[in-house]
């Protein structure tokens, strides 16, 4: 059995084949195919975060309205960039975000990808400390996110408030019990998929990696998520942990479909991104029962318990909700995911 829910990047364009013209075309079709993929029965709504870009940015309102609308599917982030973050801010966001879903947050956060702009945190009034890089700023705000979120005070009270305040240090509020262990790492390597298994997050292994060994992309991606397990037992963490991979899945059905995703590339393909060597995993789309075979040998997808599908939301919802169907209805119980 797997959790399967679909990620959207929630790009708009003015373009005329584009169904997303607008910031809010994309927000207000990006509530409805949450809702829309809760009905079918998947899993998980999760969202891309980009800044200084025509894509889905702050992303704390949309998954608030998500969380209003919906009553089962779970709300997510695939990823928040953290060197753009204000961690305590964020804690209360997130915890009134969870609150409103009662309790269906699944926040993925990571150091980021490559950005719109030259070193667009600082913008934002964040800069690494002296002898540290972006990426050592971006652990750091983690580190304290996931401390506040534990949900013990730390700040010292004023002794004339305005209010009554409760014995003792103060915490953020609200406070939403067990997010803590709702905090999933994006990570691009092995080091890092350690470092969050050290650190109880969860594991987002997306549809790119460092390319560490020159094997198959699903090959060092499966070896990544073992060895975050590993390192999750020598942890000793209590729980069990959560992994998901990221994949663009379409099931050819029918003429759409085919004229669509028909004539895609198979394989994987290499490139260097934020100076690192970068293998890209390869997308997937054929008629289901074939799909179903190639997909029996992607090892990464079988070691996660977590899949998400990358939709192309400016087809708008009724399409993107057609993709998810297919893959639901077709591809998943032939693969015992249903």
């Amino acid at each position: 059995m797997k959790k399967i829910g679909f990620l959207s990047f929630g790009h708009w364009s003015p373009s005329p084949q584009s169904q997303t013209r607008s910031a809010r075309d994309t927000l207000l079709q990006s509530i409805d195919l949450a809702a829309a993929a809760e009905e079918l029965g998947a899993d998980g709504a999760y969202f891309r975060v980009h800044h200084f870009a025509r894509q889905l940015a702050s992303p704390f309102p949309l998954l608030a309205a998500i969380g209003a609308k919906t009553r089962r599917i779970e709300i997510g982030t695939a990823v928040i960039d953290m060197r753009y973050e204000n961690p305590l801010y964020m804690a209360e966001d997130a915890g009134a975000a969870d609150l409103i879903s009662n309790g269906r947050l699944q926040l993925g956060i990571s150091r980021g990808s490559p950005e719109q702009v030259i070193d667009g945190w600082r913008y934002f009034g964040y800069g690494p400390d002296e002898g540290q890089s972006d990426a050592d700023m971006a652990r750091h705000h983690t580190d304290v996110f996931l401390n506040v979120l534990k949900g013990e005070g730390f700040a010292e009270p004023n002794p004339r408030p305005m209010f009554p305040n409760p014995p003792g240090l103060l915490r953020l509020e609200p406070h939403s019990e067990g997010l803590r262990d709702r905090i999933w790492w994006g990570s691009a390597s092995n080091a890092t998929a350690i470092w969050a298994a050290e650190r109880g997050m969860n594991l987002q292994s997306s549809t790119l990696k460092e390319d560490e060994s020159g094997e198959p992309f699903h090959v060092q991606q499966a070896k990544q998520i073992r060895r975050y397990r590993e390192a999750w037992k020598e942890a000793g963490h209590a729980r069990e942990p959560r992994v998901s991979v990221s994949r663009s899945i379409f099931a050819l059905v029918n003429d759409r479909d085919r004229a669509y995703f028909g004539h895609g590339k198979d394989g994987d393909q290499i490139g260097v991104i934020d100076n690192m060597r970068a293998i890209f995993g390869r997308s997937y789309a054929a008629e289901p029962d074939r799909l179903v075979e190639e997909l029996k040998a992607d090892e990464a997808v079988a070691e996660a318990d977590t899949l998400l599908l990358t939709v192309p939301n400016q087809l708008g919802v009724d399409y993107n909700a057609h993709v998810i169907e297919a893959i639901l209805k077709h591809v998943a119980p032939a693969l015992g995911w249903r």
